[in-house]
């Protein structure tokens, strides 16, 4: 009987496919295509834009700085897709290595601007008292200006280049993650698990971080995502105002800023291609914003 048993379990164990997990996962993935294909095409965007941005030294056949007066102003063609600017750099490759500023800026912006909205947050809605009290003027403040307005007087103030432009964008978004971390750790520490965590002698610090800080990453990852295709517009803006990304990196603002008064006539291509590129970015980051938060969202998933 105990051989018959193992034999059994061996056939049981064998009938189970080997690749179960991946085709699971590959239905979770179908499934939410089906259910959000819009969320759906704003992540493929968002895939296509980091592919480029991590090949782009494989994906162009030409150097993004290297000047050719030959084909200044050089309209597409089989050689040069996108044609050429008017020091007769290849536009295709500017735009795929622009992916690279894009993106950096763009992540390391809302990144930086989410790490210390949640301590600013988190501090300030667990504390609160006079902590809270502080903590909020701030935010007022930070947030009574535009972004964009924000965004200027801190490049203006701190120069370009990009680690200076990953700050200036920073600031700006820090009141908005601060905002919805404290309002969701108002709500958390007033729940029974913080009760209980409380009366084993847990200290304050490690209830905060271990407990309150998990819950509030939902809608967290909601904003962050949203805030992702602010950054990349928002830098777009300021290159294209010459407070950005300064030469010779490739941005996509820079590009609008070189062309568009003076060859947006006589050569619009130089004007139409950043501008998609820059769209699609922010496009295919709403897209994904909005999906995330349906998902994410206990209240809309249905």
């Amino acid at each position: 009987m105990a051989d018959q048993s193992m034999h059994g379990t061996d056939v049981a164990a064998e009938a189970v496919p080997a690749n179960a997990g991946e085709e699971g996962i590959g239905r979770a993935i179908g499934r939410m295509a089906l259910q959000h294909p819009l969320g759906a095409v704003g992540a493929i965007i968002m895939i296509v834009f980091v592919f480029c941005a991590i090949f782009a030294d494989f994906i162009t056949a030409f150097d993004p700085l290297s000047t050719n007066a030959a084909i200044s102003l050089g309209a597409p063609d089989a050689s040069h897709w996108f044609g050429s600017d008017f020091m007769g750099r290849d536009m295709f490759s500017r735009i795929v290595y622009g992916a690279r500023i894009s993106l950096a800026v763009g992540i390391g912006s809302t990144a930086l601007g989410c790490l210390f909205g949640v301590i600013l947050g988190l501090a300030s809605g667990y504390l609160g008292g006079w902590t809270d009290l502080i903590v909020q003027r701030i935010v007022d403040v930070l947030q009574a200006m535009p972004v964009l307005v924000l965004a200027l007087v801190m490049a203006a103030s701190l120069g370009p280049s990009l680690t200076n432009t990953i700050i200036a964008i920073a600031i700006p978004l820090i009141p908005y993650s601060a905002r919805v971390v404290r309002s969701n750790t108002l709500a958390l520490r007033e729940q029974p698990f913080v009760e209980a965590a409380r009366a084993v002698g847990m200290s304050e610090t490690r209830i905060a971080i271990r407990h309150v800080l998990p819950n509030t990453l939902a809608p967290l990852i909601v904003i962050a995502t949203a805030q992702l295709g602010a950054a990349i517009l928002t830098e777009a803006s300021l290159s294209f105002l010459g407070l950005g990304i300064p030469e010779p990196y490739p941005s996509w603002g820079r590009m609008l800023s070189e062309s568009a008064a003076e060859y947006v006539r006589t050569a619009p291509w130089l004007v139409i291609f950043p501008g998609i590129a820059i769209s699609l970015a922010v496009f295919g980051t709403n897209l994904l914003g909005d999906a995330l938060r349906d998902i994410l969202d206990p209240r809309l998933r249905n």
